[in-house]
C-alpha cells in the first residue's frame, strides 16, 4: 500500500456488505460498504487503525486515495480499534475492499467467484450447534456431494476454540498456582526458621518480661506481630520490584501492563497470612517458655 511518500504491507481482504455487522466490528470515521459497492465492483476501502497509524500519521485518511498493488482505492472508512487476536496476530493491521473488486480487478484468479472463507453468526449461543448442521447440510448439497462423500470444505465452530484456550489458559493457571505455593512454602519455612532462631536468642528476654507480669498471650501476640511485619514488609518489596519490572517492561519492550490494585491486595493478604501461618509455631514455643529456666538460659 502507497500513500504520498509512506507505504505499509498489510493484508487485505475481500468482504461482503454484511461482513462486519457479523464480526460485530463498528466503523470509527466514515461509512461502511453497501450492497452496491460490491456489485459495481467499486475500488473503495475501509482500513485498520494500524495501518490509519502508520499510513496516514494525523492526517484524515477519509476521502485519501491510496495505491494498493498499483490499484488506486478511495478511502471510504476506518475500522474501530479491535486490538490482537487470540492468536497474538494485529486484527487493525487489514484492508477491507469489496469483495466483486477483490475478484475480479487486484487478485486474480482462474474461478473468479471463489471465496477463502465465509463467516456466520448464529441468533444465539444455543442456535450454534443447529446452525453448523444446516451450514453443513447447505454446502453439501450446493457442492453436490453424496451421501458417503467426503466434504471439500470445513465448517468450525468458535466455541471449540474458545474451550480449547480457556483449557490452555486454565492449565497455565495451575502451573503458576502450583510455582507460587511452592514459594510461599519455601518463603514460609525460612520465616519460621528466622523466628525459632530469634526465640532462642532471645530466652533470657522472654523470661525477664514473664518475670515482671507478661502474659503467655503477650508473648504469643509479639511473636505473632513480628512474624507478620517480616513478611508484610517482604511483600511490600516484592510488590514494588513487580510494578518496577512491569514499568520497565512497558517503556522498554512496548508491550501494555497493566498494574491491578485487587492483585496488590492480594499480596499483601498472602504475605500477612503467610507471616501468622508459619510464625504461629515459633510463637507458641515463645510463650510456652517456663520463667525460670528462661531466665537460667545461657
Amino acid at each position: 500500500m502507497v500513500y504520498a511518500n509512506q507505504n505499509w504491507s498489510t493484508v487485505i481482504m475481500g468482504i461482503t456488505a454484511d461482513f462486519l455487522t457479523v464480526r460485530e466490528w463498528p466503523i470509527a470515521e466514515g461509512r461502511n460498504f453497501t450492497q452496491s459497492d460490491v456489485d459495481g465492483m467499486t475500488k473503495n476501502c475501509i482500513i485498520g487503525q494500524t495501518i490509519a497509524d502508520n499510513l496516514f500519521g494525523s492526517v484524515d485518511p477519509i476521502g485519501k486515495v491510496i495505491r494498493i498493488k498499483k490499484v488506486p482505492f478511495l478511502v471510504v472508512g476506518v475500522l474501530e480499534k479491535k486490538g490482537q487476536s487470540p492468536q497474538g496476530t494485529d486484527q487493525d493491521d487489514v484492508v477491507n475492499i469489496p469483495i466483486r473488486t477483490a475478484q475480479r480487478k487486484l487478485f486474480g484468479s482462474p474461478f473468479p467467484n471463489a471465496v477463502n472463507s465465509i463467516l456466520i453468526r448464529a441468533t444465539s449461543s444455543e442456535d450454534l450447534s443447529r446452525a453448523e448442521e444446516e451450514v453443513t447440510a447447505l454446502l453439501k448439497q450446493r457442492h453436490h456431494i453424496g451421501p458417503n462423500k467426503e466434504n471439500d470444505f470445513t465448517v468450525r465452530n468458535l466455541t471449540e476454540l474458545l474451550s480449547v484456550a480457556s483449557s490452555s489458559s486454565q492449565t497455565m493457571s495451575i502451573l503458576l498456582g502450583a510455582v507460587a505455593s511452592i514459594s510461599l512454602i519455601v518463603g514460609g519455612i525460612g520465616i519460621m526458621n528466622i523466628m525459632l532462631v530469634s526465640v532462642t536468642e532471645r530466652t533470657r528476654e522472654i523470661g525477664i518480661r514473664m518475670a515482671i507480669g507478661a502474659k503467655q498471650r503477650d508473648i504469643l501476640l509479639q511473636f505473632l506481630t513480628e512474624a507478620v511485619l517480616l513478611t508484610f514488609f517482604g511483600g511490600v518489596i516484592g510488590i514494588a520490584l513487580g510494578i518496577g519490572g512491569a514499568t520497565a517492561v512497558s517503556s522498554l519492550v512496548g508491550w501494555p501492563t497493566l498494574v491491578s490494585f485487587q492483585a496488590i491486595a492480594l499480596a499483601v493478604f498472602f504475605s500477612a497470612a503467610v507471616g501468622i501461618f508459619f510464625g504461629f509455631y515459633p510463637a507458641k514455643k515463645a510463650a510456652a517458655l517456663n520463667p525460670i529456666d528462661a531466665l537460667r538460659y545461657e
